[in-house]
């Protein structure tokens, strides 16, 4: 019959990974390093569904460990409503976590809609461990987008802000900033405004 500590011993015996096994997995970690993949336009979700079944049906979980499409949630205001889309960060890549061997190349490489991987011809670059971070970070914050129908020579009646109350002829758009430039009569004179879409209506 065991006694207690014999079966603790057996039980730590099982659970402990021996040194061989521990030095394969610090060595797996060390040379498990973060590639970009170029793909088709458009194809991103589905190379990263894609890449994902045939980890799976080819086993390589041990080479191949994370599949990541960097995608940030956009809030637009469009017509006085809210929606929330999910945006990709960068369009036409995807994100590999993998340990690169020319098995592990193949899998990637000839998965249906990639094109390359980021390097030389013969070399994928890994990339940056900070610029992987960041660009996670990125995808886990949200971002607000406004989006007006609005254009030059329109009448805008200001709601936030300084100017609230006055009405604008609007002289610019910068739709990429989500902001306008308006001229507005304060005290008899025109002033150029320049003003943020949410802090104007249409009129």
């Amino acid at each position: 019959m065991m006694s207690e500590k014999d079966e603790n011993l057996t039980s730590n015996e099982m659970t402990e990974e021996t040194p061989e096994e521990s030095a394969k997995s610090s060595e797996k970690n060390s040379q498990k390093r973060w590639y970009i993949v170029h793909t088709y336009s458009g194809y991103e979700n589905k190379v990263k569904s894609n890449l994902e079944k045939r980890i799976e049906y080819m086993n390589m979980g041990d080479k191949i460990f994370r599949v990541e499409v960097p995608q940030k949630t956009v809030t637009q205001i469009k017509g006085g409503r809210k929606q929330e889309k999910e945006e990709k960060i960068f369009p036409g890549y995807v994100l590999v976590e993998m340990i690169m061997d020319e098995d592990s190349w193949y899998v990637v490489r000839h998965t249906a809609g990639v094109t390359k991987f980021v390097g030389s011809a013969k070399k994928p670059i890994p990339a940056k461990e900070s610029e992987i971070k960041k660009i996670i970070h990125r995808s886990s914050t949200q971002t607000q987008k406004v989006e007006m129908d609005i254009k030059v020579g329109e009448k805008v009646r200001i709601i936030s802000g300084p100017f609230a109350e006055f009405v604008g002829d609007i002289t610019e758009v910068y739709p990429d900033k989500a902001k306008l430039r308006a001229m507005v009569s304060i005290f008899g004179r025109e002033t150029p405004v320049e003003l943020e879409y949410k802090q104007i209506q249409k009129l």
